[in-house]
């Protein structure tokens, strides 16, 4: 792949890895700052990618059996404090309203941070008995969590996203829910978003608050810092018995389910951008791309020209691709610099010479690769070059994860590895005492991300105090 910078204005991630973030969510139309601190303005070239996650995501949901609901987006003080572990684990971030209009309100309301107790508060209502489990809701919103530090997409004080919340009859029912949620979740980080990641189970200091299990996917950026992509919670009972749901079972016996919720963000757009994004700006997978192919005609001004780009662009409408042509008085330059910036996985080039020799010219945005293809094999080079874009992107993440992927028995050699080759993932033994949790990353900076389900044996003591340890932790830093 070149070198050469085609996109001036965004800052190179060598050079400041933050400034390089924030150019591209502005510079490639993505967002743009509001007036309120710590919220954003999703732009429509932002909300079309997040459009098809929600699409891609939603149609996995319900082939699954889940159905969408939407629950209110307040909460009163009172049903919000009937669960104690999870509105302690919350109130540092609750917003809260105290009027309404010009009068004071009886009771406060929460605006939703999470929507466990509104969900909990319905259930009560509508389940009976066995036969109306399992329960298998979502929910699309927005919430709000009154962080200190905002960053675009990775943490604002107001965020998209949507939260499964599901009742079972069984322990094991809501155990196999769980675990199959997260399954989803890494698929389509692997297959469609090109993302390979960490599939595991939290710590008990990092679970979510009144989980009795919380498991997680965990990606590495760019920069060797890791990010939570999703999350999948077991609750057990904890929260029926809070709330008082109960249901008669076959046996005629009044007993309570047991719960699930899962979910994912907005956030999922800056983990793209800090996996695959390069100097230029965004590089997209084609299954979220909201252009997967533009079309620049060069010598747009002679005779045919436009006609033959235009008959390119419905062929490749016709089947099924997102593309777009640019046929605005821009240079081709220009274009070719504009594409590059907003991460179109697939260009196609078509000029005189090329309609005379009856083909066209593909570029593809993650290595630059020029080929010349005859315009009768269009629809399959496009499907390939396409395909072409999702394996090197996902290549080249996973040889990034590797190349950042520590694995160490002592606290010395996770501060050697770390000085030596930069940050990334630690993986080390780990005897289950929080305290050496807390140890390892006050003396090393690295906190525990995650117990990976595939578990390799490092040793067999713990890498902080010696004491005899059977899980291998992934530890590291994160957004």
């Amino acid at each position: 792949m070149k070198n050469d910078k085609m996109v001036d204005q965004i800052t190179s991630m060598d050079e400041d890895f933050a400034k390089w973030y924030t150019d591209i969510c502005t510079k490639a139309d993505l967002i743009d700052y509001s007036s309120v601190k710590g919220c954003m303005i999703i732009r429509p070239y932002g909300y079309a990618i997040w459009e098809n996650i929600q699409a891609n995501l939603d149609a996995r949901f319900k082939a699954l059996g889940h159905e969408n609901v939407y629950m209110p987006m307040f909460i009163p003080e009172s049903l919000l404090q009937k669960e104690k572990d999870h509105v302690e684990g919350f109130a540092p971030e609750v917003a809260w309203v105290t009027h309404g209009g010009s009068e004071k309100l009886q009771e406060k309301l929460c605006v939703r941070p999470t929507s466990e107790t509104l969900f909990c508060e319905h259930y009560a209502n509508i389940i009976r008995s066995y036969r109306d489990l399992p329960k298998l809701y979502n929910q699309w919103c927005s919430v709000v969590r009154w962080e200190k530090t905002t960053r675009p997409f990775l943490r604002s004080r107001e965020f998209l996203w949507q939260e499964g919340h599901t009742m079972h009859a069984t322990a094991e029912e809501a155990v196999a829910e769980t675990v199959q949620m997260l399954n989803v979740y890494a698929d389509f980080h692997e297959n469609d978003l090109a993302i390979p990641v960490i599939k595991g189970v939290k710590t008990p200091s990092d679970k979510f608050a009144g989980a009795e299990d919380t498991y997680a996917i965990e990606a590495l950026m760019h920069d060797g810092k890791a990010l939570q992509a999703a999350t999948s919670h077991y609750f057990g009972d904890g929260f029926a018995k809070a709330f008082d749901i109960t249901y008669t079972d076959k046996e005629n016996k009044l007993v309570h389910p047991h719960q699930t919720s899962w979910g994912c963000t907005t956030r999922m757009i800056g983990e793209i951008i800090m996996t695959h994004g390069d100097n230029n700006g965004l590089v997209l997978p084609p299954a979220i791309a909201p252009i997967q192919i533009v079309i620049i005609p060069v010598q747009q001004h002679k005779e045919g020209v436009l006609d033959a780009a235009n008959a390119l662009k419905d062929r490749l409408a016709a089947a099924g691709f997102r593309v777009k042509l640019d046929d605005s008085d821009n240079s081709p330059g220009w274009k070719f610099s504009e594409y590059e910036m907003k991460g179109v996985p697939l260009r196609v080039e078509l000029g005189p010479r090329d309609i005379e020799g009856g083909q066209c010219v593909m570029v593809t945005r993650h290595n630059r690769e020029k080929v010349f293809v005859s315009v009768d094999e269009l629809e399959k080079m496009a499907a390939e070059r396409l395909e072409a874009v999702r394996v090197g992107l996902y290549e080249k993440a996973l040889a990034n994860r590797e190349a950042r992927s520590y694995y160490c028995t002592t606290l010395d050699e996770i501060n050697a590895a770390l000085a030596e080759k930069g940050d990334g993932l630690v993986f080390a033994m780990w005897c289950g005492d929080e305290e050496c949790e807390d140890k390892i990353k006050e003396e090393t900076g690295v906190g525990s991300r995650c117990i990976p389900f595939d578990q390799k044996h490092l040793s067999d003591t713990c890498v902080c105090c010696g004491k005899k340890a059977d899980k291998m932790v992934c530890f590291g830093k994160a957004y």
